[in-house]
């Protein structure tokens, strides 16, 4: 049920959100039209700053700030990759992985995270590319109610990039962010 009931979500999120237009990203480095190389874009050692909200979907605006690095390696070729995040802030340490799969049926991919510190593989965000803009989608429990979760991926060029999640608890009619993250490349 719960796989039909994201498969719903997935169209309604993806139908209600096409108009948004981002504010002119790149496209990603060597996308192809079928999307197997759309996270290229991202292969390799990043620096990254997050800045965090504490207590999401609670009326809080408290933030805190990490700073770290992301590296990325390809899989399959670009159809696959595994990211690591290693980043300290004064609320701790965060460990994190990454990974994303192409299903080129479908034409989209589908990205789990998981947290060092209770090492369970998250569900998958299910998504794609258009206009060098990643948007993904879930429906999760949060703190005991059920909210829908977006990861968008924006301002896209060959040395930086952004990454935002937010949640919904109204059904998709409004964001709130939770993490806002940018990179940019290191020199090699």
């Amino acid at each position: 049920m719960r796989k039909i009931a994201n498969g719903l979500l997935i169209g309604v999120l993806a139908g209600s959100v096409a108009g948004i237009s981002a504010a002119e990203p790149s496209p990603p480095a060597a996308a192809s039209h079928a999307g197997n190389h759309d996270f290229d874009f991202e292969f390799g050692d990043w620096t990254m700053q997050l800045s965090r909200r504490v207590k999401p979907l609670s009326g809080s605006n408290e933030w805190v700030k990490y700073e770290g690095t992301s590296v990325v390696h390809k899989v399959w070729n670009g159809a696959a990759n595994i990211g690591e995040i290693d980043l300290d802030g004064p609320k701790g340490h965060i460990q994190g992985m990454t990974l994303r799969l192409y299903n080129p049926d479908a034409k989209q991919w589908s990205i789990r995270f998981a947290n060092s510190a209770n090492g369970v593989l998250g569900d998958a965000m299910v998504g794609g590319f258009h206009d060098g803009r990643g948007e993904f989608y879930d429906q999760e429990t949060y703190d005991g109610r059920e909210v829908f979760v977006r990861f968008v991926f924006s301002d896209i060029t060959q040395n930086a990039f952004k990454f935002e999640q937010a949640f919904s608890d109204d059904g998709g009619k409004t964001w709130e962010p939770n993490w806002i993250a940018t990179f940019k490349r290191t020199a090699s």
